[in-house]
């Protein structure tokens, strides 16, 4: 990878591919076009609902990716592009403070205008510039903008999932997003316990590597590592409801402190989204609401939760080092990795006899790590270095992709972030711990 600098006067960055000129008009539109397939299933009404601060509107999705290529893209290289006013910039940006002003998040659900056609019109506008402004020859410069702008759209197409799963629960008749039912997944099988020397690792993204990388993965850095080890699969519902059963939600001493106010205060006595109904759990999942299978990974738990569970278990949860080191050399396809194209939307174990079951797609998995910057790390310069950078305080990082990850967005390398309080991200839980004397020694 090379250094770049995005437009006079706008953000550099690492470029996100050693060869940029790889984007294509075919590529960018197979990206837009997935975030338009995604929101086939939704009304109007249900593209503009918002049911808590933290999600946004389906609509909103549509609109803040298409204002990225607009602003990021066509108006920082001084392309030619449709005239929509000032009041977008306003209504679509995040939280970009050197690009100006944005509209309260908390508020997006009360943005009926533009309407949804008009924010689809605003799609197809733009769209139809960046495939003009592709087709007819851009610098490295460019392309490696609008390629972190496809990277940007994928992770939207995950976030606009987790909030409509959001959404939708929220309602008393439990909609489905996808109408047909859930299938029971085969047995998990026990935990098989994966055993990694310790020593000198290389951490982070190697800056001649080829492929998509944000700013956070890199610079390459040594990291001592310990012994460890860690479990080939994630944890299960059926684990999981041992942990409820012996008392885990009660017992402070498995927990963190903020966690265990966090708990008390939100009253929670299992994961987002689990319900009793006639003496029985069940699962509120984007196919509607489903009898709790017993061999599926938990997920939407906090860190705090996972924190709690691991100690419970006697172990602990990795390190997002360990995880990276362990995980540097899986590979991932579309017949072995639980990801967006599988469809099914709702996370699985994977199959037995892997190395780590599932550590691509299924769930996030939450690591001890803070997210914090590499050693070496330098924040990009203009609104891009708001990307990643401003958030790396008060988050833990999660690694691994989950059901509704784009296969193209994942990697070993990759360093996800949220809150440790956050339950609506499709989060879960493998476990780690030191390394167990061998029989007989």
């Amino acid at each position: 990878m090379v250094k770049i600098i995005i437009g006079a006067g706008t953000p550099s960055l690492v470029a996100p591919s050693a060869e940029p000129a790889s984007v294509t008009a075919p590529a960018f539109s197979a990206v837009r076009g997935r975030t338009l397939k995604l929101i086939e299933p939704l009304s109007p009404e249900d593209a503009c609902a918002q049911s808590m601060t933290a999600c946004s509107p389906a609509k909103w999705h549509l609109a803040h990716t298409t204002w990225f290529f607009d602003v990021l893209v066509l108006d920082a290289f001084g392309l030619e592009r449709p005239s929509t006013g000032d009041g977008l910039r306003v209504l679509f940006n995040s939280y970009y403070n050197a690009l100006g002003s944005q509209f309260d998040k908390s508020m997006r659900g009360a943005l009926t205008r533009p309407a949804l056609d008009e924010v689809i019109a605003y799609r197809a506008q733009i769209d139809a510039a960046i495939a003009r402004a592709i087709e007819s020859g851009l610098d490295d410069r460019a392309l490696a903008a609008i390629e972190l702008g496809l990277h940007h759209e994928m992770q939207h197409q995950e976030l606009l999932l987790a909030d409509i799963k959001h959404l939708f629960s929220v309602n008393p008749l439990r909609p489905a997003y996808l109408d047909a039912p859930l299938e029971r997944a085969a047995p998990a099988g026990p935990t098989q316990w994966r055993r990694f020397e310790g020593g000198l690792r290389s951490i982070g993204r190697d800056a001649e590597s080829d492929g998509f990388a944000y700013d956070c993965e890199g610079p390459e850095h040594p990291g001592m590592l310990h012994g460890f080890e860690l479990a080939d699969r994630c944890v299960t519902n059926a684990e999981w409801l041992e942990f409820i059963a012996d008392g885990g939600y009660q017992r402070p001493e498995l927990w963190l402190d903020d966690g265990w106010k966090r708990a008390r205060a939100e009253d929670w006595s299992a994961p987002l989204y689990w319900s009793m109904r006639d003496a029985a759990w069940d699962e509120f999942t984007l196919r509607g609401p489903a009898p709790l299978d017993p061999d599926r990974p938990v997920c939407h738990v906090s860190y705090f939760e996972a924190d709690a569970f691991a100690r419970w278990a006697g172990a602990r949860l990795p390190t997002e080092f360990e995880w990276e080191s362990a995980a540097v050399e899986l590979d991932c396809e579309a017949s072995t990795c639980d990801l967006l194209e599988g469809g099914e939307l709702h996370p699985r174990v994977g199959e037995p006899g892997a190395p780590l079951r599932a550590a691509l797609g299924g769930v996030w998995e939450w690591t001890a790590s803070d997210y914090a910057p590499y050693p070496g790390y330098a924040i990009p310069a203009g609104a891009v270095g708001e990307y990643n950078a401003k958030f790396m305080h008060g988050r833990r990082v999660l690694r691994g992709g989950c059901c509704a990850t784009p296969m193209a967005h994942v990697r070993a390398s990759y360093r996800n972030y949220y809150a440790p309080d956050d339950r609506w991200p499709f989060a879960g839980v493998r476990l780690a711990r030191q390394p167990q004397a061998t029989a007989g020694k």
